[in-house]
């Protein structure tokens, strides 16, 4: 937690098509990692109506529930209130606005993808999330 005398909670607010899948999966490591050290949104430009299974099974296999999470629509105020906006394949129907941090992550797509598949794209986010979460906080990645 932060005190009327430190620095703001980062937000960090990752972006992706339906928001099912890789936009998800970062959010829910980056939550997992940051331990309450970062508020963590996610969003799509055109939301699905749920998230892929097989995202839910590779990420019930690092013990984190997706259950209670669902696809959400991409709005101006949660890109105004994030710090850092990263993008996963959702090209340019993503607002910009001035004074944000902005990265775009070129991850593989989940969806129509067997659990094996997904695996190594939860890998990979998942060391992303390190760095991000490292270079978010001052501190080495792990």
């Amino acid at each position: 937690m932060t005190s009327p005398d430190s620095p703001t909670m980062p937000e960090v607010l990752f972006v992706c098509v339906h928001n099912a899948g890789r936009s998800q999966m970062a959010a829910a490591l980056l939550r997992h990692h940051a331990a309450g050290r970062v508020r963590v949104t996610s969003a799509g430009s055109a939301p699905a109506d749920q998230i892929n299974p097989a995202v839910r099974a590779v990420m019930t296999e690092r013990g984190i529930d997706l259950s209670h999470e669902f696809p959400k629509k991409l709005t101006t105020d949660a890109v105004q209130a994030a710090d850092v906006v990263i993008t996963m394949g959702c090209g340019d129907t993503c607002p910009v606005f001035p004074g944000k941090r902005y990265l775009d992550w070129q991850v593989t797509d989940p969806a129509g993808r067997s659990v094996d598949e997904v695996r190594p794209i939860r890998d990979e986010i998942d060391a992303r999330v390190r760095d991000l979460l490292a270079t978010l906080l001052g501190e080495p990645a792990v």
